[in-house]
């Protein structure tokens, strides 16, 4: 299916094309390794939804179906859409009464994260939830160590506004420092929420 943003250039989900290039792959600790940040984030919101710690959920994106073949009568296949509008960030919920909104992204860079990544919209939806009070932040995975870090989308901003010609990225040094690293587990997989009790209760 070819999907297509709003000015007309076609879409590459580059992570379903990681998530099949390493589909067989094992880890020793735990067999679900090699699955993308998303099926790790959807899994962990699983788990606290089933055990009623918190309601989040991936946004929908809404597309406009441009082309549909029908090779059975029974089914259809769309073949061609456009992105509506640039989406937001990729999940938003409630957790003890608190609005929590994210973005996720990984990279297979060993010592820095793209700014590139991002997208000024989803920078400026970031501001305006941070200005009506919800947590806001960005988890970022380093692929190479299997290594995911909460950065707080005020940091985040920070990097985002200050880039220049030279730099357009964030040092892994710098997310180590200012950023909060989430040790991988078995369920939940990403316990991000864990973490964001430790922020909040020092706030």
């Amino acid at each position: 299916m070819t999907i297509r943003y709003p000015n007309g250039k076609k879409f590459l989900n580059k992570r379903i094309l990681s998530q099949k290039k390493n589909v067989n792959k094992k880890d020793e600790r735990f067999s679900n390794r090699g699955m993308s940040l998303e099926e790790d984030i959807n899994e962990t919101n699983d788990y606290y939804r089933i055990h009623k710690i918190a309601i989040i959920h991936k946004k929908p994106t809404p597309l406009q179906i441009v082309n549909v073949n029908y090779p059975k009568r029974s089914a259809a296949v769309v073949t061609e859409a456009y992105f509506k509008k640039p989406s937001t960030t990729d999940y938003n919920g409630v957790y003890k009464g608190r609005y929590i909104d994210f973005e996720a992204k990984e990279t297979k860079n060993k010592t820095s994260f793209p700014l590139k990544n991002f997208h000024d919209h989803q920078i400026d939806h970031m501001r305006e939830v941070i200005a009506h009070g919800g947590f806001v932040f960005a988890l970022l995975r380093f692929s190479l160590f299997d290594e995911v870090y909460l950065l707080k989308a005020e940091d985040l901003i920070h990097y985002y506004d200050n880039q220049d010609t030279k730099r357009k990225s964030i040092s892994k040094s710098d997310i180590e420092a200012y950023g909060y690293h989430i040790a991988i587990g078995y369920h939940p997989r990403i316990d991000y929420l864990k973490v964001i009790d430790n922020i909040l209760s020092s706030e």
